[in-house]
């Protein structure tokens, strides 16, 4: 062995028992620090506990006077101040100890020593997922990632580098940078990079299996991921990034970031995240706590849709929507409906939307009439004559409100007026005693708060004079029956009140329906002079979806407009920061609701437009987006990730060729097999192969395994015929899946959106299948979901988007 080679080896073993016995000593401080935490922490559940076990203990409940009342009060306010401070102080212990806990297996994943400008010495910095300070309180034995000196770690190699501080930009030295693995407290591997993170560490990173849950990415994140994760001044945060450029991780560690950074300000129940899919919810449901933070709420925008729609109607998903769009290309009528759905989702309608909004204020608004027992209170005329009385400068939900309060009020007068009605009579007869024994109850009371020289003064009057005492008794039955009547049409009338409070008198779907009418119309209630050629057809394909109480997906987002233009907005401004993943997929429509719904909030957008399967998909980078537009461009920031790390290099250079600007797409250098295409001779033969593929891949020890088709109705025959050769654990997914499994499964291409799997099976790669061009993003996006291996199966010819490529990016295999 040569003796510089022989030395440096030395060196670099003397290096690492070195970091050993640090680490050693890090993690013997923090099971020391853990140990006396323990009983703190122990010690505040149990008073907490006992506060809440004896808290009606230590307060006399004391009302006889006022001032018996102000001390109860005080007593139950100090209890109550005693039991949050110790639960406070409870939750604070034992969230560092949960800390403590996450940083024992693997205390820290970096080094670097740097010398700040005008300093002398040196600081050795090591970084984690959590901070921890020695017994001094002064010195960090960890930094949290989070911290600003940490981006240096992310950002510089060693030389010149800088951070910003809330005080300042501090520059100074970088001389070393350093990588670690640990694993139980033991350095598996180190070492000193020149990048911003070593290859060597995302090799072994990125080699290992898929899992069930996405991970925390913080030791490797990249530079320019880095940049996504700090970006704390942008107000629409725009990110494109190539399949598997680490887009939805980088936005899951800026949560943690900005959670951080903002902990005194902002909570986790201010950021929203809006998924795919339910599947998905789960299968990023673990990174934030992993990194010691609550998660965010999730949510679906369908999700959204449905619960703030009508509950009368049915609206159509997304799914659903997109299963139509792939399978009924032969049926009456899909030209026109596709046509509709890019016409609904583009701001083009959204500007109809708010035309017709003013056409509204002055004709054509239609109510319901309030009924009760079959007979009109407030006729629809009347309710339309009052509306158009009011002030027509008013914009159109106030004069609603006034509406609303003109028809309570109504209500009342009529409640009045309804005690005398015939039917109250008739529905004494049929009232339960109870109902008798209360108001007899109430009567008696009543009689009981009279100044006693009042009932004395009574007694005597009616014993004067037996026909008075008649007369009493008589008062007595009337003012029963007036408070039984009272109460009769009280909760005839109650749902009408509850009804009127939540509009339930304005016809909003006759409002939406009436938009669909001919050309002419349409344009004098819009303005709108671009209608799309199969306009008649779409307006018959809407109209007779409203009369089944049903909705189109593309008609989801506008009726909730329309509604909400004559309602008034649900904003919500407690949310300060919202994540749209798969952004590509959302429409220009759906973007300026968002900004609407949340108009105090920031927003993060992160998508593909190569993954863009979706009739209503937004452009994202173009100068000319409408997310763009959306907040302008001086409060935009646009950052592209083309650098793709899940997939194997040979899996990039086959699937970026499909994309007409897939040249751009870079993949890390992680080497596999290449994608094996493979020609079956008929239906039998191409299940038998998949099946044994599916074993073999298995014995390889890839358990994270999917078989992807088009669409759902071919997921359930793939399923069906799969299971008969023996593939009893296969999963087949749907869109009501809610959570995601290690585990082989079939599935639709539009369901495995932002997930990952060890290998990936392509049902059917033939033309029949892909060969349109909005069926080339979903070639493309089902082979990108592989990290490891992809194989792709035909029983004829293989589709064109496939024949295009170069034959030394694949393998050909026939059976």
């Amino acid at each position: 062995m040569d003796i510089n080679n022989w030395q440096q080896e030395h060196e670099q073993e003397k290096e690492q028992q070195h970091e050993q016995e640090r680490l050693e000593r890090v993690r013997n401080k923090l099971q020391s620090r853990m140990s006396e935490l323990e009983p703190e922490v122990a010690g505040l559940h149990d008073q907490a506990a006992d506060i809440r076990r004896r808290f009606w203990e230590e307060v006399t409940l004391n009302t006889s006077t006022y001032e018996d009342f102000e001390e109860t009060f005080y007593t139950i306010n100090q209890q109550s101040a005693i039991l949050a401070e110790r639960e406070r102080g409870h939750k604070l212990m034992m969230q560092q100890w949960k800390n403590m806990e996450r940083l024992l297996p693997a205390p820290y994943f970096g080094r670097i020593d740097f010398q700040e400008k005008g300093s002398e010495l040196s600081e050795q910095i090591y970084i984690g997922v959590a901070s921890f300070v020695d017994e001094d309180g002064l010195s960090f034995l960890i930094y949290d990632w989070r911290t600003p000196i940490a981006s240096l770690y992310y950002d510089y190699s060693p030389g010149p580098a800088s951070y910003v501080t809330p005080v300042g930009r501090i520059e100074g030295e970088m001389e070393l940078k350093r990588q670690f693995q640990i694993q139980n407290g033991q350095i598996q591997s180190m070492f000193d990079a020149s990048e911003t993170i070593g290859d060597d560490l995302l090799q072994q990173v990125l080699g290992k299996g898929a899992n069930s849950q996405m991970k925390s990415i913080v030791a490797t994140i990249q530079k320019e991921q880095n940049a996504i994760i700090r970006d704390d001044s942008s107000r629409m945060l725009i990110v494109q990034g190539a399949a598997g450029s680490g887009k939805t991780s980088a936005a899951l560690q800026r949560v943690a970031y900005l959670l951080y950074k903002h902990r005194q300000t902002i909570k986790a129940d201010q950021m929203v995240l809006f998924s795919p899919n339910p599947m998905f919810i789960s299968y990023v449901s673990t990174v934030l706590p992993e990194l010691g933070e609550e998660n965010m709420q999730q949510t679906t925008f369908q999700e959204y849709l449905d619960y703030w729609l009508d509950a009368a109607l049915r609206p159509e998903d997304a799914f659903d929507q997109i299963e139509y769009v792939l399978t009924a290309r032969d049926t009456p009528g899909y030209e026109a409906r596709l046509q509709g759905i890019a016409y609904k989702a583009s701001d083009v309608f959204l500007h109809a939307l708010q035309s017709y909004g003013k056409w509204l204020g002055q004709q054509g608004m239609q109510f319901k009439g309030i009924r009760l027992r079959d007979h009109d209170l407030i006729t629809e005329e009347r309710m339309r004559v009052e509306f158009y009385s009011y002030n027509r400068s008013l914009p159109l939900f106030n004069r609603v409100l006034l509406l609303q309060e003109w028809l309570l009020n109504e209500l009342t007068l009529l409640e009045r007026i309804e005690r005398e009605a015939s039917w109250v009579q008739e529905e004494l007869h049929y009232l339960d005693p109870e109902h008798y024994a209360d108001v007899f109850e109430m009567l008696h009371k009543e009689r009981e708060v009279f100044d006693l020289s009042e009932q004395i003064a009574k007694v005597r009057e009616m014993m004067s004079s037996k026909r008075r005492e008649d007369e009493g008794d008589f008062d007595f039955a009337w003012r029963e029956e007036e408070l039984l009547r009272r109460r009769i049409v009280k909760a005839c009338f109650n749902p009408l009140r509850k009804g009127v409070k939540k509009f339930s008198f304005i016809d909003v779907k006759g409002i939406y329906g009436q938009l669909f009418g001919d050309e002419a119309d349409y344009r004098e209630k819009t303005n709108e002079v671009d209608i799309p050629l199969h306009w008649t057809e779409i307006c018959r394909q809407t109209k007779e979806r409203l009369l089944h109480n049903e909705l189109f997906h593309e008609d989801a987002t506008p009726y909730l407009y329309v509604k909400e233009l004559i309602e008034g907005v649900r904003t919500n401004t407690e949310i300060r920061y919202v994540f749209v993943d798969e952004g590509q997929d959302y429409s220009p429509f759906q973007y300026e609701y968002l900004k609407k719904l949340f108009p105090r909030a920031r927003m993060t957008v992160l998508g593909d437009f190569g993954q863009a399967i979706f009739m209503q998909a937004t452009s994202l980078s173009a100068m000319d987006s409408p997310l763009i537009r959306l907040y302008g461009e001086a409060e935009t920031s646009l950052v592209s990730l083309m650098r793709s790390y899940r997939s194997t290099r040979e899996i990039v250079e086959f699937t970026k060729l499909m994309l007409p600007d897939g040249e751009s797409i870079t993949p890390f250098e992680r080497g596999g097999q290449k994608p094996l295409l493979k020609e079956l001779d008929g239906e039998e033969k191409r299940h038998a192969q998949i099946a044994a593929d599916i074993a073999m891949l298995r014995a390889e020890g890839f358990n994270s395994i999917a078989v992807i088709t088009k669409t759902a109705a071919e997921s359930r025959i793939a399923h069906e015929a799969l299971r008969k050769q023996g593939g009893e654990a296969l999963l087949l997914i749907t869109n009501e899946a809610l959570r995601f499994e290690k585990a082989v499964m079939v599935l639709p291409v539009y369901l495995a959106k932002g997930i990952e799997f060890d290998a990936v099976l392509v049902y059917d790669a033939s033309p029949e299948a892909y060969s349109r061009n909005n069926e080339r993003k979903l070639l493309y996006t089902g082979c990108t979901r592989a990290m490891h291996r992809l194989h792709l199966y035909t029983t004829g010819a293989w589709s064109p988007f496939i024949q295009e490529l170069p034959a030394n990016v694949y393998n050909k295999a026939t059976t």
